[in-house]
């Protein structure tokens, strides 16, 4: 790589670095409100609402960069339909784990999905990340525990269905950073939420709780931002930032969540954070700022 492609290269990765960080603040912000809907709704059937609302918010754009989404190969369409596959995996799992588990432990065994991305990597994909990548990741796993539990987690029943989701988000990372190389990031978006969206709400067809349209408008602000800034938002960013960030580097930026919604939590409700759990804020920022030690390796193409 020249000089003149390594700056573009740092500019473009300084850009998609906040673009992921962004993605990360309003997921972290709608973690009160998501709170607020799953008490009141069955999980699935809050899951279905919010990814179905993303999908309508994105169709307009989809209708007018049309022209420049065509033509749209095969190999585009089926990858964004296991996208929402697997994002519908992650989602579904996690809301049920949730039901059985501490939001301290589930917290910290989603995050654990960017410890899992560099083992994905390296043996199953044979493309491992950098010596700063295993380290930044291992910094980053051990303040999203202390954040999330304040060095305290009790395993049970509902840790194995979290687990599951956070290998399912690790997932969603790696087929996101593959997508991006050659699908519109609006219409894999649109098309993933919508499939996301329609499964979560059939496996709740039946659920015990699932609510109904009085709940639905009593809670329609969590509902409303959930599914215009944390998914229609947060997961385009994510598929803008993942054009050019690695998906072993985003997965520690995206992670990052974890500390916004601690933050809010404390502004917003008055939730208080013990020192254990600022040192965890700060082990997860010295991850992100280690991420980009080694930012040229070369193994990533180059982005305007």
């Amino acid at each position: 790589m020249t000089q003149s492609s390594s700056v573009v290269y740092s500019r473009s990765r300084i850009r998609a670095d906040i673009i992921l960080l962004l993605a990360s603040l309003f997921w972290g912000i709608g973690f009160s409100a998501q709170r607020v809907g799953v008490v009141h709704l069955d999980p699935n059937f809050f899951n279905g609402l919010r990814f179905l609302l993303a999908g309508f918010v994105l169709t307009p754009v989809i209708i007018c960069r049309w022209q420049k989404i065509l033509p749209i190969n095969l190999k585009a369409i089926w990858g964004t339909i296991l996208a929402g596959v697997v994002l519908f995996g992650a989602s579904s799992l996690q809301s049920m784990g949730v039901r059985y588990t501490t939001a301290a432990n589930a917290g910290f065994i989603t995050g654990l999905y960017v410890v899992i991305i560099p083992v994905i990597l390296s043996i199953f994909l044979k493309r491992p990340p950098g010596k700063s990548i295993w380290l930044a990741a291992f910094v980053a796993a051990i303040g999203l525990f202390l954040l999330s539990t304040g060095g305290n987690i009790r395993l049970n029943s509902g840790d194995a269905l979290v687990l599951g989701s956070a290998f399912f988000w690790g997932l969603h990372v790696l087929i996101i950073g593959w997508l991006v190389k050659f699908t519109d990031v609006y219409f894999l978006g649109t098309l993933q939420f919508y499939i996301c969206g329609l499964l979560n709400l059939l496996i709740s067809i039946n659920a015990p709780g699932r609510g109904n349209m009085v709940d639905v408008i009593h809670i329609w602000y969590a509902i409303v931002y959930n599914g215009i800034f944390s998914v229609a938002f947060g997961f385009t960013l994510q598929a803008v930032g993942q054009e050019v960030a690695p998906p072993a580097d985003a997965a520690i930026i995206l992670c990052m969540e974890s500390v916004f919604s601690a933050f809010f939590g404390w502004i917003l409700l008055g939730e208080n954070l013990t020192l254990i759990q600022i040192l965890g804020c700060v082990l997860m920022f010295i991850g992100m700022t280690l991420a980009q030690i080694d930012p040229f390796r070369g193994n990533h193409p180059i982005k305007g």
